[in-house]
């Protein structure tokens, strides 16, 4: 496919490409990573300022979760301050609302853990959540949910590694970590949304987390238009129909006003 070339200077061009490309387009799935939400406050993973280039991915694996309790306790200190919990949605979650209200969005397929889709006003169940969410927590015995807020409570109390309160096994984040396995159900429902997609707009992602970085491809080797929103170049660049380069705060909400013009009323 023939991409614009990632160019600052070339943003309102890219808008207006990507708005005349989707102008007919009635099924459109978002899929969304890191950077839409860094201007909420919420750092990315693997950018140049990113997560894993001050902390090592490898201490925070599923099984050294689940084996060490001072990794356990250094998780849940970790998100405490984090200011996950307290991170509010930006422009760009908005729009993507609006785009849901004039009903040309299929659904949001996201590797965000932070929940900002829902609190911006998306209904949850057109949210799918490839890694998990943040605001719960999870028992990996009994498997009993709870809100991560209590659990943080209990942090801040005193308590460095809560245990379950229903059968005291451990509890964790109800996100992916590391070596776990992405969620079956989820999954297997963003691969049936590629599948029933006319185009895809990828938001905030390098596109290089697989198996997350299927869903588009699977929407494009069925014949969806392929738009890519994001800072830099992506692992998927090639494929693409337009390439916008910009804050998703400010080329999101720019798109959106385009395909409103263009939805009938």
């Amino acid at each position: 496919m023939d991409g614009i070339s990632f160019d600052p200077g070339g943003r309102e061009e890219g808008v207006a490409a990507a708005a005349r490309l989707l102008a007919h387009k009635e099924r459109i799935l978002v899929f969304t990573g890191a950077g839409i939400s860094t201007e909420s406050g919420i750092p990315d993973f693997r950018g140049p300022d990113g997560v894993w280039t001050r902390v090592d991915p490898a201490e925070f694996t599923y099984s050294r979760f689940l084996a060490n309790p001072d990794t356990r306790r250094r998780s849940w200190q970790m998100r405490k301050e984090s200011g996950i919990l307290e991170a509010e949605p930006n422009r760009a979650h908005r729009a993507l609302v609006t785009l849901w209200e004039i009903g040309r969005m299929l659904a949001v397929v996201t590797q965000n853990i932070d929940g900002l889709h829902q609190k911006a006003g998306l209904p949850a169940r057109v949210v799918v959540e490839l890694h998990g969410n943040a605001h719960q927590a999870v028992c990996v015995a009994c498997r009993a949910k709870v809100p991560t807020g209590e659990v943080l409570d209990r942090v801040a109390a005193g308590e460095d590694d809560p245990d379950c309160t229903a059968c005291g096994g451990i509890l964790k984040p109800d996100v992916v970590l590391f070596e776990e396995a992405m969620p079956i159900l989820e999954t297997d429902r963003a691969m049936h949304l590629a599948y029933e997609a006319d185009a895809v707009i990828s938001i905030g992602s390098t596109l290089g987390v697989f198996p997350a970085a299927f869903v588009p491809i699977r929407a494009i080797e069925t014949g969806a238009s392929f738009v890519i929103v994001n800072m830099g170049p992506t692992e998927l660049d090639d494929l693409a129909d337009v390439l916008i380069a910009g804050p998703a705060g400010e080329v999101v909400p720019d798109l959106v006003a385009a395909l409103t013009r263009s939805t009938p009323r």
